[in-house]
């Protein structure tokens, strides 16, 4: 007979390391762009975000590996998991994989909110049953479950004072996932999907085809432009977020702030590049310059835990 799964405790201190050493190497292998960013936020925050990451990540494989047509399968995954999610929330995290492990004690810790894990699901399973959006509203709305979500547990993990914190993490998650969307338009279209709303085409005389082939430059430039525009007011409507939130986490959001900005920038000088067949990314020398000036903002700030942070709990 083979044994039972014990479930794993919160009281081992090993067994917690070794499920954030699993998680830190998860987001190494699978963010480039979030894992040099993250590394830059100080211990515990930093583990903490590993395993936020690692969640996303085993949520998006989860969509991934399952049969487009076949929904059943994926909502019964989807449940499962949530429950898992459900338990590690409230600390009796699953033996089935040391992820759980890791968000049960990130959630001792710094009182993560359930709700914006479900609503992050939520957005997976939207995802899952459509393949294109109407409006820009619905694109947004969809940018809110997938990405802001994020940004909300962030700040949960950073710590925040003033109220204004969430609705502005929500704002900067809208425009990193508009600067995705934007620069995985090939690789989405080659896929079966087109995020960028149906009204935009069809204000402008496009088909998703057209764009993907580049048929009309003039229009297929403004129809890209219109859409920098959105990213780019997301990133102004947020930028006071950086001064919001603990000082532990502002060199790492102005790290990924600055490579999502200058990805956005460089598909703004060029936007046929987002169809010609090389993912446009920022080059090393670039990421180089951010992370020298990231560091040095991370000089000043105080490490183990702050008084400023709204919901963050003292390091166990």
């Amino acid at each position: 007979m083979t044994s039972a799964l014990r479930s794993p405790t919160l009281d081992s201190d090993a067994a917690i390391k070794q499920a954030y050493a699993r998680c830190r190497e998860i987001t190494r292998q699978h963010a480039r762009n979030f894992h040099y960013g993250i590394r830059l936020s100080p211990e515990p925050q930093r583990s903490a975000i590993y395993a936020v990451y690692s969640w996303m990540r085993l949520a998006d494989d989860l969509v991934d590996s399952c049969d487009a047509a076949d929904i059943a399968t994926l909502e019964k995954r989807i449940a499962e998991f949530r429950a898992h999610t459900d338990a590690a929330l409230d600390g009796r995290p699953s033996p089935t994989d040391p992820l759980w492990l890791a968000i049960a004690d990130t959630t001792r810790r710094f009182g993560l909110s359930g709700e914006h894990f479900h609503h992050m699901l939520d957005g997976q399973m939207d995802d899952a049953r459509r393949t294109s959006y109407d409006t820009f509203d619905q694109l947004r709305e969809y940018c809110r479950r997938v990405a802001s979500t994020v940004g909300l547990i962030c700040i949960e993990i950073w710590g925040y004072v003033d109220p204004r914190a969430p609705e502005l993490a929500a704002e900067r998650g809208i425009a990193f996932q508009l600067t995705n969307i934007l620069r995985d338009v090939a690789q989405d279209f080659d896929i079966g999907r087109m995020y960028l709303p149906r009204e935009d085409f069809e204000q402008l005389g496009l088909t998703p085809d057209d764009l993907r082939r580049w048929r009309k430059p003039e229009e297929c430039r403004q129809l890209i432009n219109l859409n920098i525009q959105r990213a780019a007011i997301s990133y102004e409507r947020s930028q006071a977020l950086d001064g919001l939130i603990g000082a532990c986490g502002r060199p790492t959001l102005w790290a990924m702030t600055s490579i999502y900005r200058r990805l956005l920038a460089k598909i703004a000088a060029d936007p046929r590049r987002i169809v010609d067949g090389q993912r446009v990314r920022v080059s090393a020398i670039h990421k180089g310059a951010i992370a020298l000036r990231a560091k040095w903002l991370a000089r000043f700030v105080t490490h183990g835990g702050e008084a400023a942070s709204r919901h963050a709990k003292a390091p166990v």
